[in-house]
């Protein structure tokens, strides 16, 4: 019989390193915090400080040097009720934001596979499989509160110029493939793109190549935490 995941796990130094894979370096080494103020959330998580992600957290005893590859799962896209359907608008305003068809929900999804899939087959460490085994990592992802700043397509030849074409958070977590047992979370919002003020065209191809940039920032953050973390240390 296999033994438990968990209980193979090494204790606080591995945790330092995969805490890093999720949130990312920000000066000085992301850190759990165990203590007595620090709130575990319902499945056994600590708070990590000290990273890029909005917000993380991890199992004091994670490691991933045990794994050597990943499966991917998506859980779902939430988008932000309420949009504007009509062709009139007011972009001036700049908080207009609109719903997509379902056309659009299908290309943006299918945008986010694509390039996660693309990215995390980089990997130096990983292969990506589509089964769950013991030194498989499942890595699942769930986009909500998704909102597009893309008016629908004008009549005519008339330009639309956007400071930012949508925005999304992207829930990520990490579990072992064969328990699910959550080993990891973070959760990040991100603009597609924000360009420090300036005005962007809007057309097909610029939109699916910021989706497209949007996506990868991600995967490629994850790819290169788990390349980083996933070798065992001396």
């Amino acid at each position: 019989m296999r033994k438990n995941t968990l209980s193979r796990l090494r204790p606080l130094a591995a945790f330092t390193a995969f805490s890093a894979l999720l949130v990312g370096c920000a000066g000085s080494a992301p850190t759990i915090d165990t203590s007595a103020e620090a709130e575990m959330t319902y499945d056994g998580l600590y708070p990590v400080k000290g990273g890029t992600a909005d917000a993380a957290w991890a199992r004091p005893d994670a490691d991933i040097s045990q794994y050597s590859k990943i499966m991917l799962q998506g859980v779902g896209i939430e988008y932000r009720p309420g949009g504007e359907t009509g062709r009139l608008h007011d972009l001036s305003r700049g908080d207009d934001y609109f719903e997509l068809t379902d056309k659009q929900k299908s290309r943006f999804k299918e945008l986010m596979r694509e390039t996660f899939l693309d990215e995390l087959s980089k990997s130096e460490h990983f292969t990506i499989v589509s089964e769950a085994g013991p030194d498989v990592l499942l890595i699942r992802g769930g986009l909500i509160d998704v909102v597009s700043f893309v008016p629908p397509e004008p009549v005519g030849r008339s330009e639309i110029y956007l400071r930012s074409l949508g925005e999304a958070t992207l829930v990520l977590e990490i579990r072992d493939s064969v328990s699910e047992a959550i080993i990891a979370r973070a959760v990040d919002r991100r603009a597609a793109e924000d360009m420090g003020g300036r005005l962007m065209q809007s057309n097909r191809a610029m939109n699916s190549s910021e989706v497209r940039s949007m996506a990868r920032s991600w995967a490629r953050l994850l790819r290169e935490r788990l390349d980083t973390y996933a070798a065992p240390k001396e």
